[in-house]
Formats: C-alpha cells, sequence, structure tokens
C-alpha cells in the first residue's frame, strides 16, 4: 500500500488522506493463527511536521477470523487500532532518502500481530462435548475429591479442634 508523499514534501498538499480498503491474502496470513483477515477500513491522514518528519495517524477497523482454542472453528474476532507516530519511531527501514513514497502496509500488519489475542473461545464451544478414546474433559463441577485426601482433611480438623 504504497503511498505517494511528493506533494506532501513539496508543500502543495498539507496532508495525504488515507481511506482503504484492505484484504490479506492465505499467504500473507502463513505462519500466522490468522485464518481470515478480509475488508480492513484503514483510514487517516499522513502529514509533515515543523521538523520535516512524517507524522502517521491512522485507524484500523474491521474483523479477523482465529481458530476456536476448543473447536478449532473460526471465531470472529473485532480489530478497532489506532496507528499514531513518527514514521521514523514506528518502522526500522524508513529513512530520510525515502522521499516519494512509503509502504504503510508493514506498519499495519505488525500493529494487527500485535492484537492477536493468545486464544479465542467460541460461544458455541460445550466442553461438555470433549471426549475421546480413553478420555474426558473433567470441568471444575465434575471433579471429585481424592477420597483418601478427604480423610486426611478430615483430621487435620479434627486436630485443630483441640
Amino acid at each position: 500500500m504504497d503511498i505517494d508523499l511528493l506533494r506532501l514534501r513539496n508543500g502543495i498538499d498539507s496532508k495525504v488522506e488515507v481511506n482503504e480498503t484492505y484484504s490479506f491474502s492465505k499467504e500473507e496470513l502463513e505462519g500466522t493463527d490468522i485464518l481470515r483477515l478480509d475488508n480492513l477500513k484503514i483510514e487517516g491522514e499522513i502529514t509533515i511536521d515543523a521538523m520535516d518528519e512524517v507524522y502517521l495517524s491512522l485507524s484500523v477497523t474491521g474483523s479477523m477470523d482465529l481458530p476456536c482454542a476448543i473447536t478449532l472453528e473460526p471465531v470472529p474476532y473485532p480489530i478497532d487500532i489506532l496507528i499514531e507516530g513518527n514514521l521514523e519511531e514506528l518502522t526500522d527501514d524508513f529513512t530520510k532518502k525515502a522521499l516519494n513514497t512509503i509502504d504503510i502496509l508493514p506498519i499495519i500488519w505488525e500493529n494487527i500481530l500485535v492484537e492477536v489475542p493468545m486464544r479465542v473461545v467460541s460461544p458455541n464451544a460445550d466442553p461438555s462435548k470433549m471426549h475421546g478414546d480413553g478420555w474426558k474433559l473433567i470441568t471444575d463441577e465434575e471433579a471429585k475429591v481424592n477420597s483418601e485426601l478427604s480423610k486426611l482433611e478430615e483430621l487435620l480438623e479434627t486436630s485443630e479442634v483441640r
């Protein structure tokens, strides 16, 4: 997503408006837990301050699909990111030599990756149906106290009374 800065640098325009919709391809999502990342709305502006530094102010909104930690089915997860700052602080690749254009997609991608949660659980996931051959998921309600430990607990309670 290359943005032309030539008019901005020459003082013809005071800012460059960004109003884009972007969808990431399957190849771009490889190596991440993100299953789908479509129709991201990217809005904002790019300006140059008094010190001739490029300042970026973007809002990225949309939704990504992540796998459910229990069922592995896709779970929609909302994205609402505000990216603000000096372009030199936001990226390592930017130098003063890049006067005419900048690619803001790597900056957006880095901020999206930071927002990906460790795990999501689908509201439809039912842990009571989690079982297999020789195993079963035990919830807190189903957990039973070990009878030997309960005898020990009774012994401790009676010794405290004395």
